[in-house]
């Protein structure tokens, strides 16, 4: 079981970020970056980091920032701040580091880090992951991996919210 500091020193910083994959690569270790926002974690995400785990390798997962977040989802979201979903991403045993990224994608930190596969979830395909070019121009693959997309945070949401309304 993983301590409050353990789970804390597994969100890093962008220098942190690059630091840890130079140490992870001079191990011999692959690289596996997987991403989302990850407002009201279940068992869809969970199933997603573990499959991106089975991969091999250390797993980063980037995390949406607040504010990509909205972009992405509109006013009311997220839920919970980048902060803590950070960090309760970090307390998953399959995650190796976890970074907060303020784009709309995570085609900077793929650049910067050069993943060995970019896994992303059942809602995609290879084509149509929209990283996919940055992915193999750095030299990596994309991997579709998890579950059917039967889970989803703004599907909870919604029907939680009419079931209030019955």
């Amino acid at each position: 079981m993983s301590t409050e500091t353990e789970i804390k020193e597994k969100i890093l910083n962008g220098e942190q970020v690059r630091q840890r994959i130079a140490e992870w690569r001079r191990g011999g270790e692959s690289i596996i970056l997987a991403n989302g926002g990850f407002d009201l974690l279940h068992v869809g995400h969970i199933r997603y980091l573990h499959a991106a785990k089975q991969l091999g390798g250390r797993l980063l997962v980037a995390v949406n920032s607040d504010e990509s977040m909205r972009s992405l989802k509109g006013q009311g979201r997220p839920l919970i701040p980048a902060e803590e979903r950070a960090e309760i991403v970090s307390a998953l045993a399959d995650v190796d580091a976890v970074v907060i990224f303020s784009e709309p994608d995570v085609r900077r930190l793929i650049r910067e880090i050069r993943p060995d596969i970019h896994a992303k979830g059942t809602d995609y395909t290879v084509e149509s992951v929209p990283e996919r070019d940055e992915v193999l121009a750095q030299g990596g693959r994309v991997v579709i991996v998890g579950d059917p997309k039967d889970h989803s945070s703004t599907e909870i949401i919604r029907s939680r919210i009419e079931a209030r309304r019955s």
